[in-house]
């Protein structure tokens, strides 16, 4: 009797196990594939009253950035996405008139960003040629979260949204005048009309 006891509390134990696991990937991946676009956006501050530091240890102010649209990126080395570094810098390329890439480097995703700021930045320059603006490595979520994406996923502070990263290589659109107008998932990629579109 007490077996039997035990081993059906064994198997409730691993059902309510796989349950839970199943509940967070699905909502892990439906954030990577999320896109979330809002064009009348009612910012209580605005983004270019922040300020970062770069991945070489100097503080930039976004508001230096004042005028163009600015796509902010949680980056990692060592993630299934990492290769969207290379079209991240097309995008820059092909937009650079209009647009800014900030790439934050986290390792808040299954430690895929493990090294220092100098090591990111050779891995960047050597792999992919980043000439786009990169920063210290920072977290993304979690008490420790910078003060960036505490704006980018605060509906107190940007107006409206508040979804944060699901993964690595989320995207977050601020446009010239300082108003987060859209968020990415990880899937959608740095090329997609989804983000070319609302560049024009």
């Amino acid at each position: 009797m007490f077996k039997k006891k035990a081993l059906t509390m064994k198997f409730f134990l691993a059902l309510v196990v796989i349950i839970t696991t199943s509940i967070i990937c699905f909502a892990g991946c439906t954030q990577e594939n999320s896109t979330n676009v809002n064009t009348q956006t009612l910012a209580s501050t605005s983004f270019f009253d922040l300020s970062a530091q770069t991945i070489d240890g100097k503080t930039v102010s976004m508001n230096e950035y004042k005028g163009k649209y600015i796509l902010v990126v949680n980056t990692a080395s060592k993630c299934g996405y990492t290769s969207q570094y290379k079209d991240l810098e097309k995008l820059y390329q092909q937009y650079k008139d209009r647009l800014v890439i900030l790439g934050f480097p986290s390792n808040d995703f299954l430690w895929q960003e493990p090294g220092s700021n100098e090591k990111i930045k050779t891995f960047c320059e050597v792999n992919y040629k980043i000439t786009f603006p990169m920063f210290a490595k920072i977290s993304v979520k979690g008490q420790d979260k910078d003060p960036i994406y505490q704006w980018l996923t605060d509906p107190k502070l940007n107006g409206w949204n508040s979804t944060k990263p699901g993964w690595n290589f989320n995207k977050y659109l601020v446009d010239k005048e300082g108003k987060l107008i859209a968020h990415f998932g990880s899937k959608v990629e740095p090329l997609a009309d989804e983000i070319t579109s609302l560049l024009k």
